[in-house]
């Protein structure tokens, strides 16, 4: 019988099909339920002479509240209704998973508290609740406890909940704090009297979550966006005790390839707003005893030229990619602030990325990234001297900590591994002593020695060496026959760093590898790493992928009967474009929140985000970048043939990467997955898509939702190895 097609209150077609798949050993899948089909209504795209019919166009009706909205929500709960019952055999398994993951955390827990002017600050966190409780003592650590905002008693009633920023004023009287509770990254700003627990605002609408106070105790500047694309579009000036209607704007964007904000210095004694795109950016100050002042153009935006300004003392730290790739950092008296008056303080290295400064009222703290590896180097701005604070490990990932004290000798840093569960150290920049304030607790007797971490260098085609992390647990045999779960986003620079998570330790100690490829578009190798990875060269981040998987098969980590491949939002993309390209190399697919629609969003500039990604992707109404984009972008590259068992997530209001791309990539892959003579699947792959109607881009708020979907990826890629549920003692 024919699969249904999806209509308004869509239902799924039963049908007899018996015997387990090669893909599922254990014959779990359920195999007599037919996947739901999306109605087809044709759609033209014409562009530079090329006419591309897009069926699943429709799909995007759901936040312009067009005629099909309705459709295209039964579309993804029929699509939720069709994973549900093709998994129903696994719900104690899912279930046991996320106990066992659940089981690792410390439920009650307290961040080592961290001093700004005058008061100790921290969070912590009680058994059972999501979220925390933000606190502070005066004066000193054994102070009575004062909860600030209590985040399990404000997000009550909320599916969802995220508090983006918490500022305390200069006289410590006052909290603002911004919130979401849809997951659109749409945030209300509310203002906490501190004294008598009463709210001052009652919320400003519509904005980014940062927040910035002047001097005076009484100005705040927020970040205001745009209703439809949601991008950052104005900052305004808010006085307590006036309507937001009366709210100045004092300063609005015009070009939309960029975003703003708006900060205080750590000093405390400027407010910064800054407007930055992929390839150029700008700041404007204004002292912030001055807030009714004009803000001032520090240095005015040039082609190609990113900088970062920091405040400290008598003068200016400016870090920037002018005439320094791989950036430098420049220092400039308060008073000429422009180019001509920039002095070279650390020059430009083509070995180390200058990826950032923390600054402190007689040291600075710089991230240099080398051979993809981040080091923390102190520089005491009094003396010149400088030293690098001693790391080690095979692989890593330190970072400067929350450091708010400006008048501190003392730098907090973070530090990490695959095996490493996060810790923060407190480091005496004078003494060069450092002490272990925390360690994150794992639960249930897990001991780093029990796995081995490698790092290795994959050739890519091309002869680029191409980072890749392993860990799994010691006494694996490299015989080919170990699952191995490689991980990969590559784009905007964003490096993919070694961190410890204690959920996957559930794959680990089933005999799964975990693996990283630090592919090109990321920045794990330099700014140049970076460019080979985006707009023309794009091709790369993919292929680099593929390299590095089949570098793992070569060595016999695994084979493509045991390899499998996970990435989300633009690592989507990349999941989408592997599967098109290589799809008999990989056993199973995890597409999380996929950007695989990339020729379509990046055409509309409604579309959420759309113009500030030009510069990352390139701009389709440009031909040369219309056809690359459309070489590589999954939904306009699917074709009839064997795909991968996929798993692909989305969230009904994700502001990121709209429910509509995954949506309609995964319903036109189930018609090319379709026989056209017997409108029967040709293979016995799965491919399921699960929604989130909850939530958006980052999933699950709270700190124990999101170990659900961490089951259900993790059970689906057990079930393709034919791993059953075990018994869990309690």
């Amino acid at each position: 019988m024919k699969p249904t097609t999806v209509l308004l209150g869509a239902i799924l077609w039963l049908s007899a099909c018996n015997g387990p798949s090669p893909a599922d050993p254990g014959g779990t899948w359920r195999k007599d339920v037919h996947p739901p089909v999306a109605v087809k209504k044709p759609h033209d795209r014409i562009l530079f002479g090329d006419t591309v019919r897009d069926n699943y166009y429709w799909m995007a009706d759901y936040f312009s509240k067009g005629p099909d909205s309705l459709l295209a929500v039964d579309y993804l709960k029929a699509e939720n209704a069709y994973l549900d019952t093709m998994m129903s055999k696994t719900k104690l398994f899912q279930d046991q998973l996320f106990r066992e993951m659940k089981a690792r955390i410390k439920e009650d827990e307290t961040d080592p508290p961290v001093f700004k002017n005058g008061y100790y600050y921290y969070t912590r966190k009680e058994e059972g609740q999501q979220y925390f409780k933000y606190c502070r003592r005066k004066g000193d650590t054994s102070a009575p406890e004062e909860v600030l905002l209590d985040a399990d008693q404000l997000s009550a009633g909320h599916p969802y909940f995220s508090v983006g920023a918490m500022q305390i004023s200069p006289d410590n009287r006052l909290l603002a704090f911004s919130v979401d509770t849809v997951s659109r990254r749409q945030y209300a700003i509310y203002v906490k009297d501190l004294a008598s627990g009463r709210l001052i605002t009652d919320g400003l609408r519509g904005a980014a979550p940062g927040l910035a106070w002047a001097s005076d105790n009484r100005t705040l500047f927020y970040t205001r966006n745009n209703p439809v694309t949601l991008l950052t579009e104005k900052i305004v000036r808010h006085r307590l005790g006036t309507s937001a209607e009366t709210d100045k704007i004092v300063y609005t964007e015009t070009d939309r390839s960029n975003y703003i904000g708006v900060r205080r210095s750590k000093s405390g004694a400027y407010i910064f707003i800054s407007s930055a795109g992929t390839l150029s950016s700008e700041t404007r100050y204004v002292r912030a005893d001055q807030p009714d002042a004009a803000f001032a153009v520090f240095q005015k935006r040039n082609p190609r030229v990113l900088y970062k300004v920091e405040h400290q003392g008598n003068h200016f730290y400016i870090n920037t990619n002018w005439n320094a790739k791989n950036f430098r950092l420049m220092e400039c008296p308060l008073d000429h602030t422009d180019s001509s008056h920039w002095k070279e303080v650390v020059p430009h290295r083509p070995d180390v990325l200058l990826e950032d400064i923390e600054v402190f009222k007689d040291y600075i703290v710089l991230s240099e990234r080398k051979n993809g590896l981040l080091n923390l180097r102190v520089r005491n701005t009094v003396t010149g001297q400088d030293h690098y604070i001693d790391l080690n490990g095979v692989s890593y990932l330190a970072y400067t900590e929350n450091n708010p004290e400006y008048n501190s000798n003392v730098l907090r840093y973070g530090y990490t591994s695959l095996i490493t569960p996060a810790s923060i150290y407190a480091y005496e920049m004078n003494s060069r002593e450092r002490q272990l304030l925390k360690q994150d607790s794992v639960l249930g007797g897990y001991k780093p020695s029990d796995y081995t971490v490698e790092r290795l260098y994959v050739t890519a085609r091309d002869g680029s060496r191409v980072p890749l992390s392993l860990v799994y647990r010691k006494g694996l045999k490299k015989d080919g026959k170990a699952p191995l779960l490689l991980y990969g986003y590559g784009s905007y620079g964003y490096s993919t760093d070694d961190e410890f998570s204690s959920t996957n330790l559930s794959l680990l100690d089933r005999g799964f590898i975990f693996a990283i490829a630090h592919v090109r578009g990321g920045q794990e190798m330099g700014r140049s790493w970076y460019e080979d990875g985006k707009m023309q060269k794009k091709i790369n981040t993919f292929t680099d992928f593929i390299d590095c998987g089949d570098y793992l098969v070569r060595q016999q980590y695994t084979s493509p009967a045991h390899l499998y491949a996970n990435g989300g939002s633009a690592g989507g993309l990349l999941m989408g474009a592997i599967t098109n390209m290589r799809p008999e190399l990989w056993h199973g697919v995890i597409a999380d929140v996929p950007f695989v629609d990339v020729v379509n969003t990046m055409l509309d500039e409604s579309i959420p985000l759309t113009t500030n990604e030009f510069n990352e992707w390139g701009n389709p109404k440009n031909k040369e970048a219309y056809f690359y984009m459309k070489s590589y972008a999954p939904y306009e590259n699917v074709e009839r043939k064997k795909y991968p068992n996929l798993l692909v997530t989305t969230g009904l209001h994700d502001s990121q990467v709209q429910y509509f791309e995954p949506a309609k990539w995964v319903a036109k892959m189930r018609t090319m997955k379709m026989d056209e003579k017997t409108n029967m699947p040709e293979d016995n792959n799965v491919l399921l898509l699960h929604t989130n109607m909850d939530y958006g881009h980052g999933g699950a708020s709270g700190r124990f939702d999101y170990l659900k979907d961490e089951a259900l990826k993790d059970v689906f890629l057990f079930t393709l190895e034919g791993i059953q549920q075990e018994y869990l003692v309690d």
